[in-house]
């Protein structure tokens, strides 16, 4: 019998999405596992994949069809020897036909032949009435001398005044009336600036300020801060890129030193939940990358465990999928922290807002030369790296926090622990 291909739930928090485009086309053969439809959610573009063999006999929805909630039928797949008739009966049986969301419309071009007739042409324009002070032809125009001195001062076109001197002369005060009209004139050219422009809200923005705007209500934030000496940490980068086929940025440590310090201090490793506080048993790493549309975080699995060029290598594919919705929803649920470094466009310190249901996220700033106190006393430079820890205080104590914190700033400064 017929099969309805159903919107299904991709991810947790979805509720429905947008209908990319179709893969296969009405008529088409389909083997079970074949793509079928792309659908869009708030953070990615999935494929939908055929449960079922057959011909896709009817696409219900069409390609473009934006919150089309889960469960909605999107199409019908005919078994071998079935024919129209048994499309009609599945959707009437499901009563899917009459809730179909529709595609957006195209907007509608304007037709030649219901397009207004031009306006039948009328007599010749009329000749311009002419200004009460035009000169004569041949003649002069009627101003006081000092009046015309003022006109120049204040670049005020005589012709546009009208005078009420005697005779119609114009005098000073005609010439100070238009100079206090004069700004209202030169605003004018503003009007023709152009219009705000309003950008409709994607579900992946939607979907941002959705869940931020709850972190920053719901889960009360606690914030520390530590300096970093970097000294170490960048003589030895620059030794494991001399010739190495995998280069490792200074992030891929940040990332390893993260997930070590949860090993070390597996309190903070931890979701808040209304009945329990559950503790993770992996420390996986997400990391904040910015694209088009917005934020996203996929994440490093296991980042504790994981070699250096191992994270490097995953952390530039899942980058790379991450700029073009690329993403499946098991790449960025989930996670034990989040690492946020906003260090590669100058910015020196920040404090970021968590990302839940986790209970922590790092925000990493720049590495800088700054002037410290070495171990004699001396005053020397070093590259000094700001950090600061987010916290949710529900889950999180100030004291777990600060040991966290520094677990993380003693690998950082003795970085071959990030190696082993």
């Amino acid at each position: 019998m017929a099969h309805l291909i159903k919107l299904p739930s991709v991810a947790a928090d979805t509720s429905g999405g947008t209908l990319h485009q179709w893969l296969k086309k009405e008529g088409d053969t389909v083997a079970v596992g074949d793509a079928l439809a792309e659908i869009e959610t708030e953070k990615a573009i999935v494929e939908i994949n055929a449960e079922q063999a057959g011909v896709l006999g009817r696409i219900v929805v069409q390609a473009g069809a934006a919150s089309v909630p889960v469960n909605t039928v999107i199409g019908v797949l005919l078994a071998q020897g079935e024919d129209a008739s048994a499309i009609d009966r599945a959707l009437a049986e499901s009563g899917a036909a009459a809730h179909a969301p529709a595609a957006p419309a195209e907007p509608a071009a304007a037709s030649a032949s219901t397009a207004p007739a031009p306006a039948a042409a009328g007599p010749g324009p009329q000749a311009p009435a002419a200004a009460p002070n035009a000169p004569i032809p041949g003649g002069r125009l009627f101003a006081s001398p000092l009046a015309r001195r003022l006109a120049a001062q204040w670049h005020v076109d005589l012709l546009g005044v009208t005078g009420t001197g005697p005779h119609g002369r114009i005098v000073r005060r005609d010439v100070e009336a238009a100079r206090d009209r004069a700004p209202t004139a030169a605003a004018a050219p503003l009007a023709a600036r152009p219009a705000a422009r309003r950008v409709p809200h994607t579900g992946m923005r939607r979907a941002i300020a959705r869940r931020l705007t709850e972190s920053k209500q719901n889960v009360p934030h606690f914030y520390l801060t530590v300096d970093c000496r970097m000294d170490a940490l960048l003589a030895l980068r620059a030794q494991a890129n001399q010739g190495g086929a995998v280069k490792l940025s200074v992030n891929d440590f940040i990332v390893r030193a993260a997930a070590l310090a949860l090993r070390e201090v597996p309190e903070v490793n931890a979701s808040w939940h209304d009945d329990a506080v559950e503790y993770h048993a992996g420390a996986d790493i997400s990391v904040a990358v910015a694209t088009d549309g917005g934020l996203v975080t996929p994440i490093v699995r296991d980042a504790d465990i994981k070699p250096l060029s191992a994270i490097a290598g995953e952390i530039v594919e899942l980058a790379g999928r991450a700029k073009i919705n690329r993403l499946k929803p098991e790449e960025f649920t989930g996670g034990s922290l989040t690492v946020s470094n906003l260090g590669m466009y100058g910015i020196g310190q920040f404090a970021a807002i968590i990302n839940p249901p986790q209970a922590a996220i790092l925000a990493v700033g720049a590495a800088e030369r700054r002037p410290v106190v070495d171990a004699d006393g001396a005053l020397v430079a070093a590259s000094v790296m700001t950090v600061t820890l987010s916290a949710d205080h529900r889950v999180v104590d100030g004291a777990v926090g600060a040991r966290w914190l520094a677990a993380f700033r003693q690998l950082i400064e003795n970085p071959v622990r990030i190696l082993l």
